[in-house]
């Protein structure tokens, strides 16, 4: 049922501690600009592949050389979906800022934040989340429309 490879857990939390970083300097500033570049490095992470990703980058060659290898692992699909919906949020906040709809920029990116600290913080993925809910839904609805 996985759509892509398994991933080291530690790694989509050091993304989401980056994240956190720069929504936090978003918030502070309003720089549309950094929001864009977050929307990019979200776009790449959901539509390219979690690999591809910059902040999967540092962490592979930054982080991941200095820990302990561990053999958990996370299906990326949901992860991957978390991204586009980070991605959704950014290019929100950035047409927002862009476009001075101030307070709607401001909301979009405190959204955005709030995701990526309790992933960072808690280890609970939002997104994650989301995909999970929306496929045991899909599942449900496809077997209650087979049964008729």
């Amino acid at each position: 049922m996985s759509a892509g490879p398994a991933v080291d857990p530690r790694g989509p939390r050091f993304a989401a501690w980056l994240t956190t970083a720069v929504l936090v300097a978003v918030l502070l500033t309003g720089w549309w600009p950094l929001l864009a570049a977050q929307a990019v490095v979200f776009a790449v992470g959901a539509f390219a592949g979690l690999r591809f990703s910059p902040y999967t980058v540092l962490y592979r060659t930054l982080v991941a050389p200095r820990l302990r290898p561990t053999d958990e692992r996370e299906d990326a699909a949901p992860l991957r979906f978390a991204q586009a919906v980070g991605f959704g949020f950014a290019v929100l906040g950035a047409v927002a800022f862009a476009t001075d709809l101030t307070t709607l920029g401001l909301v979009a990116t405190a959204f955005a934040l709030a995701a990526a600290f309790l992933n960072a913080a808690f280890g609970f993925c939002l997104g994650c989340e989301a995909y999970l809910l929306i496929n045991r839904l899909s599942i449900t609805s496809r077997k209650v429309g087979t049964a008729r």
